[in-house]
């Protein structure tokens, strides 16, 4: 976590940071913006399994394009700003895996001139329970800030085992490309997030974009690559799993058909961690550093091995937020997914 490679990574006021494309300011903004990050990374560095060193190297503010953390300052200041008038569609059909009837909920702006980015959004359950609905709000309101965002439903386990979950997933990315047209996407601007096991999946998706292992047999023809990720508390490494989450050991073996000592393999192979390569998609990691359910060190362990293959990537620790976000930690988290959404996808 705190280690730099040839691109250093750059800590805004808690938002750890790295690009392989940073620029740099004045230094007598440079300085302000250290002696901020200073304080604020000072009361974060006892995260559990993630130091943070305010070394004043690993500061930097982009110039060409704004930080995180100036995007997150910006989307929270705005207050009655104009949104677009939206169209809401429920229960749609995606795909029809085996005898089962898949549904999405989408929603768009009413008018678009031009094609508009997508969003996939996934939601959580322990792989083996949750609802579409429980992203319809933040649908809505990514609609409103002009995208085309819909949350799917997958197939849950114990019935449906790894990796049925993950290739409905990807079979909705591939119906929004086939859909473009009609639904005004631009196929090429298509982004992924998701909640804990909708993180997780979330996560997979953005470094499997060139594995055909996982694509199954629904919408075959477009890609089911995704331009950027933004994580919710989603699991990395489910082989480390057990004795760090309080359900673990209950729900990981229905999801991948025993525990991590009697099918380690599946274990592994349903990480997003050991799937990563220079071709993932820029991450943006947010994680409270008091969950329960999934452990701050999840997080950690991803940015890690994102930067260390060189992919663009941030992580926002909630300091004292636990698994599901309230109050202020939850609006921080929606600005941040709005503001790396807004850099990946309204270039």
């Amino acid at each position: 976590m705190a280690g730099r490679g040839a691109d250093d990574g750059k800590r805004d006021a808690g938002v750890t940071r790295h690009s392989p494309d940073p620029s740099t300011v004045s230094p007598d903004a440079e300085r302000s913006a250290f002696l901020r990050a200073k304080d604020a990374l000072r009361s974060a560095s006892g995260l559990p399994g993630a130091p943070f060193p305010a070394t004043r190297a690993s500061i930097t503010v982009g110039r060409v394009k704004p930080t995180l953390l100036l995007n997150v300052l910006a989307l929270l200041a705005l207050t009655a700003s104009a949104r677009a008038e939206i169209v809401f569609e429920p229960d749609l059909e995606y795909a029809h895996p085996g005898n089962e009837s898949l549904k999405l909920n989408l929603a768009r702006p009413k008018d678009a001139a031009s094609p508009l980015p997508a969003i996939v959004c996934i939601h959580g359950g322990g792989f083996r329970a949750g609802d579409r609905k429980g992203w319809d709000g933040r649908c809505k309101m990514l609609a409103e800030r002009g995208y085309v965002a819909v949350t799917v439903e997958y197939r849950l386990a114990p019935k449906h085992q790894f990796p049925a979950a993950v290739e409905d997933c990807k079979a909705a990315v591939r119906w929004l490309r086939l859909n473009a047209e009609k639904y005004h996407v631009d196929p090429d601007r298509i982004g992924v997030t998701g909640d804990s096991a909708g993180g997780h999946l979330a996560l997979f998706l953005g470094v499997t974009g060139d594995v055909h292992d996982f694509d199954g047999d629904q919408n075959p023809g477009p890609s089911s690559r995704v331009n950027c990720v933004v994580d919710f508390y989603g699991p990395s490494d489910l082989t480390k799993s057990y004795g760090r989450s309080v359900d673990a050991a209950e729900v990981l073996p229905l999801f991948l058909g025993g525990d991590v000592e009697h099918e380690r393999k599946r274990h592994i192979l349903a990480s997003p961690l050991f799937w990563v390569t220079p071709n993932a998609a820029p991450t943006l990691l947010i994680h409270g550093s008091e969950d329960k359910y999934v452990n701050y060190e999840q997080a950690g362990w991803m940015f890690q091995r994102l930067m260390e293959s060189q992919v663009e990537t941030e992580l926002l620790p909630l300091v004292g937020a636990g698994h599901g976000f309230k109050g202020e930690d939850a609006k921080k988290a929606e600005a941040a997914m709005v503001a790396w959404l807004d850099r990946h996808l309204k270039k």
